[in-house]
């Protein structure tokens, strides 16, 4: 099997569906609804497909501190993985409706765990229906295996970038859209506004107009144009809660510009805090 490391198109997982090798992952969501992404895949699901949870699966227990998608433990991931058929051999694709956040939260988690053959159905589901081919009800069986975490990632902490925030190799790059960024119409976190210093680039900007993700020289463009003169690893995703930068770090490496980190924890994270300085 061809290794799929950013992106993968619907009829090239098409023809993958029945190689062993393939562990294919529903991840749809909906922040105001948490139910709502398991409902819709028992209703009907790329034919194969697994099932996990963004609030339980990809995230750990949240304290009212720690964000809103805190990353799980290392270990507990790689079990959850693991009980799906994962292994260091398998090739991994997640799809969510279409905008492929969610999907690209759980690709960023599989490299972080040191799994880079994982791949993000571009345009996902609704851009499978689109190309003409079904879905099914019927959920497949599990074939438990085993992956061991080898931690390729370095995801930064809020103490590090606290303690870096005037400093060019910190550079925050917020994936959120402008008016939540510049603390206007605040609809899902208790405050309003940006970490000091970061700038905007929402991650909607990666995407065509049918949610598939621009050309990978249009991204570079856009992308060394953001950049600033900056390098990639400079640079330190965040959005509102660890999700949506990572596509961000997705266009980033479609582009060629390896290297970016992510702030899981983000802005539900830093402005749960009130002693943490904010920008409007």
């Amino acid at each position: 099997m061809q290794n799929y490391q950013t992106l993968i198109q619907a009829s090239e997982l098409a023809a993958l569906l029945d190689d062993p090798q393939l562990v294919l992952i529903d991840v749809r969501h909906d922040l105001g609804d948490h139910t709502l992404g398991a409902r819709k895949y028992e209703e009907a699901h790329i034919p194969g497909a697994h099932f996990l949870a963004v609030e339980s699966d990809l995230s750990a227990p949240k304290t009212g501190r720690n964000g809103r998608h805190p990353l799980p433990a290392p270990e507990a991931f790689a079990a959850t993985l693991s009980a799906l058929g994962v292994d260091a051999g398998k090739q991994v694709v997640a799809y969510d409706q279409a905008q492929t956040t969610y999907s690209a939260r759980l690709w960023w988690m599989l490299r972080w765990l040191g799994h880079r053959n994982a791949a993000v159905l571009d345009g996902g589901l609704d851009a499978w229906v689109r190309a003409g081919f079904g879905v099914t009800a019927v959920v497949p069986a599990r074939k438990p295996a085993r992956l061991v975490p080898s931690l390729s990632e370095s995801p930064v902490s809020v103490e590090t970038l606290i303690g870096h925030l005037a400093d060019i190799d910190y550079t925050v790059m917020d994936g959120r859209g402008a008016g939540r960024f510049r603390g206007i119409n605040e609809t899902i976190d208790p405050v309003g506004g940006h970490i000091p210093g970061s700038h905007n680039r929402p991650y909607t900007q990666n995407l065509n107009a049918d949610n598939t993700f621009k050309s990978a020289d249009a991204l570079r463009a856009e992308w060394l144009a953001a950049l600033g003169g900056r390098t990639p690893a400079q640079i330190v995703h965040s959005c509102g809660s660890g999700v949506t930068a990572c596509n961000n770090l997705l266009a980033m490496e479609i582009a060629g510009l390896s290297g970016s980190r992510l702030y899981p924890g983000s802005w539900s994270e830093w402005s749960a805090d009130p002693a943490r300085p904010i920008e409007r």
